[in-house]
């Protein structure tokens, strides 16, 4: 039982704050603390639940946030950045499930530290449904026959999940009070909430359907000012529907994947 596991920062109890997620500020480190800790929890579920092998992928920020010698030591870690895939590097045909752990609501909701892999994008689409970094991801992750098996995070993710990942186990380990302010669970209670959640996707995976597009894979982004997607636009195979939006199509969604992640990084040159 191969299990691929994504880990974002934003949705981890006790993370309500920017300063918190960045590397250079004096609170990030105990934010770090906080995310290996559930990452961890997740893992540990992991094996619990029959897993024979765990990939962890780095996938905050600059993503060099989990340190390895802090890491569950049966798990391989994905670190660094920039990656090709982003947040979702590393994974690949063969393995049975992936777990999002401290993952957030998309841009434009009301959860906690909301956003949509930048604070450029406004709003992002996929195949005319609004997504965020879940959607984007578990497309992408059930291309490779992959399918979503737990997501944690707060209870405007849970609401996300459940309406694109019905089968998908969620741990809620927050309640958003604000895009800077959440109810939080005790730390302890927060990892136990995880590792049941990771043991229970674990077991039941070979249940669990894939995320898949209805229609040809297309995303639209659209961006905060005319200038991000005047940048945006410069994307090869991209087409600038309105003063603030961008779109992609491609028959295959690996290029959607891709001229998403381009269009986002050309926006901010």
């Amino acid at each position: 039982m191969r299990v691929y596991i994504s880990a974002d920062m934003e949705g981890t109890a006790g993370v309500t704050g920017v300063l918190q997620t960045m590397p250079q500020e004096k609170q990030y480190e105990a934010a770090r603390r906080l995310m290996v800790a559930e990452v961890n929890a997740a893992i540990a579920g992991a094996y619990d639940g029959g897993a024979t092998y765990v990939r962890v992928n780095d996938s905050h920020d600059g993503m060099r946030n989990l340190l390895l010698d802090e890491l569950d030591p049966r798990a391989e870690l994905v670190s660094g950045a920039p990656k090709p895939l982003s947040m979702v590097e590393g994974i690949e045909r063969g393995f049975d499930v992936m777990l999002c752990t401290g993952y957030h609501g998309m841009a434009g909701s009301a959860g906690t530290l909301a956003h949509t892999y930048n604070g450029l994008v406004h709003t992002a689409r996929l195949c005319g449904s609004p997504v965020g970094e879940l959607g984007l991801n578990a497309a992408y992750a059930g291309l490779l026959g992959v399918p979503v098996g737990l997501v944690t995070g707060d209870d405007v993710l849970r609401a996300e999940t459940e309406e694109i990942l019905p089968w998908a186990r969620f741990a809620q380990v927050k309640w958003a009070a604000g895009r800077h302010a959440a109810r939080n669970l005790p730390h302890e209670q927060a990892l136990q909430e995880i590792r049941q959640g990771a043991e229970a996707a674990v077991r039941g995976a070979g249940g669990m359907r894939v995320f898949t597009l209805s229609g040809r894979p297309e995303v639209e982004v659209t961006f905060l000012n005319a200038a991000q997607t005047g940048l945006a636009a410069i994307c090869p195979g991209s087409e600038r529907v309105s003063p603030l939006t961008v779109r992609f199509a491609h028959d295959d969604y690996r290029d959607v994947f891709k001229a998403f992640r381009a269009m986002i990084t050309l926006a901010g040159a």
